[in-house]
């Protein structure tokens, strides 16, 4: 049972880790690619990440995970917060000399912080090597991703949704061919089963539990959905420029006045979305309330943006949720107003439950005799375990 236990946190763990890396954002884990945070974090490491909606806003001594703007050519940067100010926050590697700051990066929004890694006792809790192998993991699906596209010529398989898509196909094209072997056997027995002590009934061991293959399925099918919903979603900011004159351009907007600029909702995908626009600074407003989007086609919402009385640059973030439109759109209302991550998770579980037991039934004998004598063999087995754990544990 612990050997099985260990299987399924470890597999709950590797998705997570390639749910981030596909979807660029952590989920559950992160993990750093560079040397900027040692000695705290090593090149590789992994670490526990706490989304921003859970966590809260971050303080100074906090490491965060954030959206920057310039650090690297832009994209999601592990530091440090070392100071607070009025335009933002001020952040550091542990092993740099300067700030980002000091180096050309903005002030750090709210907006722009997607997690914080979890510390205790001010220490981040890390997880040697993690990410080292889930980067290589990672660009063997990159790899497998161009290949597809190249050969079918599909650039859908180019985009984030569409790898989700391709690895939802390959699990499902894998259950459809298990589930014939199964069915076409007469003795009842997966043909994943292996017999370790030469036919007897009580040496008998699943090579792959079914419950194990089950979890597996149903993880790729929440990675595909939080796919959809996550990697289109999240802070986007619209650089706008506060001016002492009138201008055509849509972000260049006259000091103390107010714009109105469109924001487009796209849906690539083949199932409706629901979407929420919510504001992440001060010089931004949107209309409350929910955006329906059909299959393969877009939408529009409107963003009232403010211009301060001091004119120059000044970012406006807005945050998108994004949900598959498989509940009732009250209920996904009220999930919404509770928390904007409760419909998420509300989703991914309906789906990831559902699928669970799908395959469970798929993977289950045709035969209803034959279902009883699997889980008469299943029961046998876990009582044997049970005993021979028990006698371990005596000895």
């Amino acid at each position: 049972m612990i050997r099985r236990g260990a299987q399924g946190i470890g597999i709950v763990v590797l998705v997570g880790l390639l749910a981030g890396q596909i979807l660029g954002q952590p989920i559950l884990l992160g993990f750093v690619e560079t040397g900027s945070m040692e000695p705290t974090i090593e090149t590789g490491d992994g670490f526990v990440a706490v989304p921003s909606e859970v966590g809260g806003d971050p303080t100074v001594g906090d490491v965060v995970v954030f959206d920057a703007e310039e650090i690297d050519g832009g994209g999601l940067t592990t530091h440090r917060v070392v100071d607070e100010t009025d335009r933002g926050y001020v952040t550091r590697g542990d092993a740099n000399p300067f700030t980002d700051q000091d180096s050309g990066e903005p002030s750090v929004q709210d907006g722009q912080i997607v997690a914080s890694a979890l510390q205790v006792n001010d220490e981040v809790v890390t997880i040697p090597n993690l990410g080292t192998g889930v980067m290589a993991i990672g660009d063997g699906l990159e790899r497998g991703q161009r290949w597809f596209a190249t050969t079918f010529g599909v650039r859908t398989f180019l985009e984030t949704a569409g790898l989700a898509y391709l690895l939802l196909g390959i699990s499902i094209g894998l259950y459809a061919i298990e589930t014939v072997r199964e069915r076409r056997r007469s003795d009842g027995r997966s043909s994943l089963e292996s017999d370790r002590s030469g036919g007897n009934g009580s040496g008998v061991e699943a090579a792959f539990d079914p419950r194990l293959l089950a979890g597996a399925f149903a993880l790729l099918v929440v990675v595909a959905a939080a796919a959809a919903m996550v990697a289109p979603a999240g802070t986007h900011s619209h650089d706008v420029i506060s001016a002492e004159f009138e201008s055509d351009r849509p972000l260049v907007v006259e000091q103390g006045t107010t714009e109105e600029i469109p924001y487009e909702v796209g849906n690539g995908g083949f199932v409706p979305i629901v979407t929420y626009i919510e504001p992440k600074s001060e010089n931004v407003d949107v209309e409350p309330g929910p955006t329906t989007v059909a299959p393969r086609e877009s939408a529009e919402v409107t963003l009232s943006i403010t211009a301060p009385d001091e004119t120059g640059y000044h970012p406006a973030y807005v945050t998108e949720y994004r949900f598959l439109s498989l509940l009732p759109l009250p209920v996904l209302d009220w999930l919404y107003d509770v928390h904007p991550w409760v419909p998420f998770v509300a989703i991914v579980s309906l789906l990831g439950g559902g699928f669970y037991w799908l395959g469970r039934l798929l993977l289950e004998p045709a035969d209803p005799r034959l279902r009883r004598v699997t889980r008469r063999r299943r029961r046998r087995e876990s009582h044997s375990e049970q005993r021979r754990s028990d006698s371990r544990g005596r000895n």
